[in-house]
């Protein structure tokens, strides 16, 4: 007999949902102020695109840990201390007079991001049977994903009728019922560290490689990608690479087993989850500043030009978990990569002449092909995995899903700033347009490798029976 879901189980997801969901809203309800931020704190568009980049560094790094705290404390302490830093963050946000203040307030919140999303999950995969999973990382990938693509019309639209203090304001009154929520609802105890050495060194060292790989990409926005300190920067970055994995492979202290990554299956969806992840948030970052700069549209329709895909992703989540608990991972991966393929390959062939309508049509066709992949690549990855070493699994992909939208943020960013770099022109909205293309070009590329993984992992090894 199949066994159900109890409704407290349910509100504890929900709760810690809830609070993740905040904490990604704002993420991406700020892109669309960016504009006005460097005006009002007199900051470049460079400077004040860490609100995003730093939160999004910061999250990967806390969510690194994550594999050793939810092994060490229980869930309700875990949440209680997230719930905290976002309010805490919110409040110093709607507060801040300069640009060191609102980031510090956006850098703990991203201390409760990077908390509360992996929470989410493994409430998931230890509270809901095996045949359910589909499903619920389903509803669960809808909240890591329709709040980056909501972001930017709230953010739009809070913005353009108040002031971007309202971002804050607005939610402030939902991470109060959310603490509420949990504090009813969420039960569970740790299992326990015996014989696991907390690795801080490993902490600092993969603080270290992901702010020097996005430092490497600064200097190719600053420099130009054929520059001399691009190229220096990209050997130190190797370099470090290497020390990193030598000491990991010697080491008796554990940060996250990465022994699980000898598993073919659980590599490649890691690879879809990143991939995926580091297009939704770059075209979150993307549309709206091409929306304003080139389309000359103010934030309220850059932010509300991405609603209609958003809700469209966000119908489509919950069928494709279904899809995947009875048929397997195989039609909704493939499905997935023919789409975002067809969608970001559409922006790279019409970038010349998109308009409002037309981005609107084909972020829709991208999303739904975002959803229908992006929690089935979680799911999947989960059941390659089995005890204690769930957690490892998905602290692994949570900080490597959370770090994609970083660097796809930075990435995309300083596509645009090398092109006014090189391009000998002054012209804001030519280098944007110009930029923009490139990044389409790079996306498509990324779908389209997204989608030969699906079929590979199809073709090469015979689907599993779901327990």
């Amino acid at each position: 007999m199949e066994k159900e879901v109890n409704t407290r189980v349910k509100l504890s997801i929900l709760a810690v949902g809830l609070l993740s969901f905040v904490s990604i809203l704002v993420e991406t309800s700020m892109n669309v102020t960016f504009p006005t931020l460097t005006k009002e704190l007199n900051v470049s568009l460079g400077t004040v695109q860490w609100l995003t980049t730093g939160y999004l560094l910061l999250t990967t790094i806390i969510m690194s840990t994550t594999a050793y705290v939810l092994k060490k404390f229980d869930p309700l302490k875990i949440f209680s201390f997230a719930v905290i830093f976002c309010f805490v963050g919110s409040i110093t946000c709607l507060v801040a007079l300069n640009f060191p203040v609102l980031l510090f307030g956006r850098l703990l919140q991203a201390v409760s991001a990077g908390l509360s999303i992996p929470l989410m999950f493994d409430l998931i995969f230890e509270e809901v049977p095996g045949t359910k999973i589909g499903v619920y990382t389903g509803f669960a990938s809808i909240i890591v994903s329709l709040a980056p693509a909501l972001g930017p019309t709230y953010g739009g639209i809070v913005s353009g009728i108040w002031s971007w203090r309202g971002i804050f304001i607005g939610v402030i009154p939902l991470i109060a019922l959310v603490a509420i929520l949990g504090w009813f609802t969420i039960r569970g105890t740790a299992r326990g560290v015996e014989g696991i050495d907390f690795d801080y060194l490993s902490v600092v060292g993969l603080a270290v490689i992901f702010s020097m790989i996005l430092f490497t990409f600064d200097q190719a926005g600053s420099y130009g990608w054929f520059s001399s300190q691009f190229m220096i920067w990209i050997v130190i970055t190797l370099i470090l690479l290497g020390i990193f994995a030598w000491y990991n492979s010697r080491t008796s202290r554990q940060l996250i087993d990465f022994s699980i990554l000898r598993n073919s299956v659980l590599r490649l969806r890691l690879l879809g989850y990143f991939g995926l992840q580091f297009i939704n948030i770059g075209l979150s970052f993307l549309l709206p500043i091409f929306a304003q700069t080139v389309l000359k549209l103010d934030t309220s329709h850059a932010g509300i030009m991405l609603l209609p895909g958003s809700l469209l992703g966000a119908l489509v989540g919950p069928f494709a978990g279904a899809l995947y608990d009875k048929k397997g991972p195989t039609i909704p991966m493939v499905l997935s990569g023919i789409l975002v393929t067809l969608g970001a390959g559409s922006f790279f062939v019409l970038s010349d002449d998109l308009s409002f309508i037309s981005i609107i049509i084909l972020y829709s066709i991208l999303r739904i092909g975002f959803n229908f992949g992006f929690g089935t690549s979680l799911s999947d990855g989960s059941l390659q995995v089995q005890g204690r070493k769930k957690s490892d699994q998905n602290s692994l992909f949570s900080m490597m899903q959370q770090y994609a939208g970083s660097l796809g943020t930075n990435v995309l960013s300083v596509v645009i700033s090398a092109v006014a770099v090189t391009s000998g022109t002054n012209s804001n909205v030519v280098n944007t347009l110009t930029g923009t293309r490139i990044d389409f070009a790079l996306l498509t590329c990324l779908s389209l490798l997204i989608l030969v993984s699906s079929i590979y992992v199809a073709v090469k090894y015979p689907e599993k029976s779901l327990d």
